[in-house]
């Protein structure tokens, strides 16, 4: 019997939408869908670089509210985004791992992409060949992630919320930076779906790195996470 898998999932610390007025966070279902397909499978740790209650994004709720078991998750597993543990905390221990997945919504295109932990525990795991993800805005953690001296992405076959959706959502006046259009920046082949909000990932570096374009990925993105630690 092989040993048990374990997951990271990273959320946001960040709970403000710029200079808006609106509050931000993690996006309830991009946490709460992968969660029901891997925790049956895999022990999952949930860090933030501040750990404790990690902000829940109030819009993502709303969006959710036909979800009965996203909402159902929301209060009933409320300890798994309210007791977090620091990112700061797993340095070092990549080697009990099989994979880490940063969860999207607004919050972590201002939070990660400069948190020294985040990207430090991101290049461990990339270095010890384990499982590299994110979804939606998650991707945003990646775009300061270096492997032997270079970007992560550099060349790899990549997805993020695109330019459109954030148009569409209104938010990228308020946002730091459009992740399409970092990611294409840090050398990425950026790849999306044909519609706006339609499901896809992307897999590069050999089935290491995996990425989810938006919300409707979420479901998606975790059977390919689960596939990729039990190849």
């Amino acid at each position: 019997m092989s040993a048990q898998k374990k997951i990271v999932f990273i959320l946001t610390s960040h709970d403000k939408l710029g200079e808006s007025g609106k509050s931000t966070g993690f996006w309830l279902t991009e946490f709460s869908h992968p969660y029901k397909v891997l925790s049956p499978v895999a022990e999952i740790v949930v860090a933030s670089p501040l750990g404790g209650a990690a902000p829940l994004d109030a819009s993502s709720v709303e969006a959710a509210k036909e979800d009965e078991e996203a909402q159902t998750f929301r209060v009933a597993q409320a300890d798994t985004y309210k007791n977090t543990v620091t990112i700061k905390s797993l340095l070092g221990k990549a080697a009990e791992f099989d994979a880490i997945l940063v969860v999207g919504g607004h919050g972590p295109m201002y939070d990660l992409p400069i948190d020294e932990d985040s990207i430090a525990l991101i290049e461990e795991f990339a270095a010890a060949g384990k499982v590299v993800s994110a979804v939606c805005h998650g991707p945003a953690a990646l775009v300061n992630v270096k492997v032997d001296g270079k970007s992560i992405l550099d060349g790899e076959p990549v997805t993020g919320l695109s330019n459109v959706e954030e148009e569409i959502v209104g938010a990228g006046p308020h946002l730091p930076f459009l992740l399409e259009d970092k990611l294409v920046e840090r050398g990425s082949k950026y790849e999306k779906a044909g519609v706006p909000f339609g499901s896809h990932i992307a897999i590069g570096r050999g089935g290491k790195l995996i990425t989810g374009q938006n919300p409707a990925s979420a479901t998606e993105i975790a059977y390919a996470i689960r596939d990729a630690i039990h190849a």
